[in-house]
């Protein structure tokens, strides 16, 4: 915990050190005779744009789901960015072609593609800062093409207008100066990024800090490439490639807890965490195919809070409610794990036994109700219970829950909780 506490405050000591070590080692890089097969090259670029591609396809499934701008923007950069290294694999064969002359040169297609995917990292925070979630969808996938489409136009012009030429001096202590630009970019969004993981700590959130911090990392070792295909310009193409997996496996992670998330609230009554009335009759339809295989009988328990309306005027809604939480956590331990235990409406509830009779259908229920009454708080609650048995009470769904309520509402005019249930057994 305290070193968690020390990283929290002095984590921008990272920062000069992380630079420091990603310089150190393409430093010791450099001085080595290795070359690489421009086969390996290309087999890293094609990779890079494929991770690009999927994950640009994961984040607008994120957008679709949760109307992320920050999804959105990211979508189209990656697209871009991929597109723009499939294009530069091509080029790159005819680079290496020209001559040693022309090798000195960084290709421009290379600094505007890296330049560009780290400005749009930042215009994503930015956009973000200003309207988190997109009002109307399908304007903001309008208004996001036009934006990657500006920055791309932008940064291309910026650079064709520049004086002089990217280049690679090897004698120089630093021989490619120019991706020290892209570095400065990405680690402005690597920072930025960081202060956001404060509100906001999904595994989407934290990738997309490493990814801008990797990037810095790629562009610090290949400043110091002094010629294509060496070990520095190598370990950056690595570096890059990693950084593009990393916010991939981010945004599959993330996905999966978003579609696990929207399963659970379609399943799951938001009050109580009971299973909620579209569960419930999945379950209860599932038993009683189960019970016409195996001739094997079931029971359907239903509960009635006793007294909602009166706690509501008397004590206010949220005592209502936690009334509600009372029965359903009771609920919830009293049964099996084979059982299913929902909200069925309202303040009404219900629990399907597997495997079960009436007589463990009449203990199940005294033992709510004894727990109910006894629970510690207040005000002091009851519940009336009704139940039926498949195929004894009703031999489809309908005619089941219908002798489970008419059980129940038969309890109602009299005494609620255990004295009530106490009928119960001449009703099974």
């Amino acid at each position: 915990m305290q070193i968690r506490v020390f990283f929290r405050r002095c984590h921008w000591i990272l920062y000069p050190l992380g630079a420091a070590a990603f310089l150190a080692l393409a430093a010791w890089l450099r001085p080595l005779s290795y070359s690489a097969d421009p086969l390996l090259y290309t087999y890293l670029q094609v990779l890079g744009s494929l991770l690009s591609f999927t994950y640009a396809a994961n984040a607008l499934v994120r957008f679709r789901g949760t109307h992320d701008r920050i999804s959105l923007i990211l979508a189209f950069g990656f697209t871009l960015s991929g597109l723009i290294e499939m294009v530069a694999t091509f080029g790159f064969y005819n680079l290496l072609a020209a001559g040693p002359f022309q090798q000195k040169h960084v290709p421009l297609i290379w600094m505007v593609n890296r330049t560009l995917l780290g400005v749009l990292l930042l215009t994503a925070l930015l956009v973000e800062r200003r309207l988190p979630t997109a009002r109307d969808p399908g304007r903001e996938i309008a208004g996001s093409l036009l934006l990657v489409g500006a920055a791309a136009y932008l940064t291309s012009v910026v650079y064709f207008i520049a004086p002089g030429e990217p280049s690679i001096r090897p004698a120089a202590l630093v021989p490619r100066p120019w991706d020290l630009l892209p570095a400065a970019i990405f680690l402005a969004a690597a920072v930025q990024f960081r202060r956001r993981l404060r509100i906001a700590s999904s595994a989407f959130d934290y990738v997309l800090y490493w990814t801008a911090a990797l990037n810095v990392g790629c562009h610090l070792t290949i400043s110091q490439s002094a010629r294509l295909l060496d070990a520095p310009f190598m370990v950056a193409q690595f570096l890059k490639v990693i950084s593009y997996a990393v916010v991939l496996g981010g945004a599959l992670l993330d996905n999966a807890r978003l579609f696990e998330q929207v399963h659970s609230m379609a399943a799951t009554d938001p009050l109580t965490g009971l299973a909620n009335y579209r569960k419930l009759i999945a379950v209860l339809e599932s038993e009683v195919q189960r019970s016409r295989r195996t001739g094997r009988s079931f029971a359907v328990l239903l509960l009635d809070l006793d007294g909602l309306k009166t706690i509501n005027d008397r004590h206010g809604h949220l005592v209502g409610s936690r009334a509600l939480v009372r029965l359903a956590n009771i609920m919830r331990v009293s049964c099996r794990t084979m059982d299913t235990a929902a909200r069925y409406g309202g303040d009404e509830f219900a629990l399907v036994l597997p495997e079960a009779n009436g007589e463990v259908a009449e203990r199940v229920a005294r033992r709510i109700c004894e727990r109910l009454a006894t629970d510690g708080e207040l005000p002091v609650v009851s519940v009336s219970a009704g139940a039926a048995i498949f195929p004894k009470d009703g031999d489809t769904l309908e005619k089941l829950l219908g002798a489970a309520d008419r059980s129940l509402y038969g309890m109602k005019g009299h005494r609620s909780g255990i004295l009530a249930f106490s009928r119960i057994a001449a009703c099974l």
